[in-house]
């Protein structure tokens, strides 16, 4: 009991998930974590079709004014938006942004030129290591991953918990409420920053 106790905690899940869980995995705790964010990511994907025109607007100014961030949250009704963990993720949300300076949403958003340019300077840097050229084509394809993982909210690891992505945080509270939820847009003013 104790251990679906510390498993609903962990990731939010519901009794019944974190015992059968624990069933499925025989009882290893690190694995019923997998075993229910894969089921989230499932969950995610089938509602992921569903409309989502509720939500919030999420502010927030960083201490001494010189950073502010407006974040966009969809759900499918006006009773997700008014429920605690969606208003947490929001303001999450905006913590993540402020503190890590994404400059898009997700991968499709990133300007092919910019990419194209980003893989030029890459692999001029891993031939410059004397990287062997039958392994460029795969260090490409991971220096892009972390390309992504700095420019795409979606990508980035949390700021709290370097080892999950918000990409899998938005998957495990669409497992837990039961509704879409998507991230529709951010926007982050710097004090003093060009347009």
């Amino acid at each position: 009991m104790d251990l679906i106790k510390s498993l609903r905690e962990k990731t939010g899940c519901g009794m019944m998930d974190c015992k059968k869980a624990l069933t499925e995995v025989s009882g290893s705790f690190d694995k019923a974590v997998d075993y229910l964010r894969e089921k989230g990511f499932a969950t995610a994907a089938k509602r992921a079709d569903r409309v989502a025109a509720q939500g919030i607007v999420e502010s927030y100014i960083h201490t001494g004014g010189k950073i502010g961030v407006l974040v966009e949250l969809n759900c499918e009704t006006d009773f997700v938006a008014k429920n605690d963990d969606f208003k947490n993720f929001a303001k999450d949300l905006c913590m993540q942004v402020a503190a890590a300076n994404p400059l898009y949403l997700v991968q499709t958003d990133v300007p092919e030129a910019m990419i194209e340019h980003e893989k030029e300077i890459l692999m001029t840097q891993a031939k410059e290591e004397g990287k062997p050229e039958k392994a460029m084509e795969k260090i490409l394809q991971g220096r892009i991953a972390k390309f992504y993982s700095e420019v795409c909210l979606l990508d980035q690891p949390y700021i709290r918990d370097q080892k999950v992505s918000i990409k899998d945080l938005l998957a495990s509270l669409v497992a837990k409420i039961g509704e879409n939820i998507i991230i529709r847009r951010f926007v982050r003013f710097q004090l003093g920053e060009k347009s």
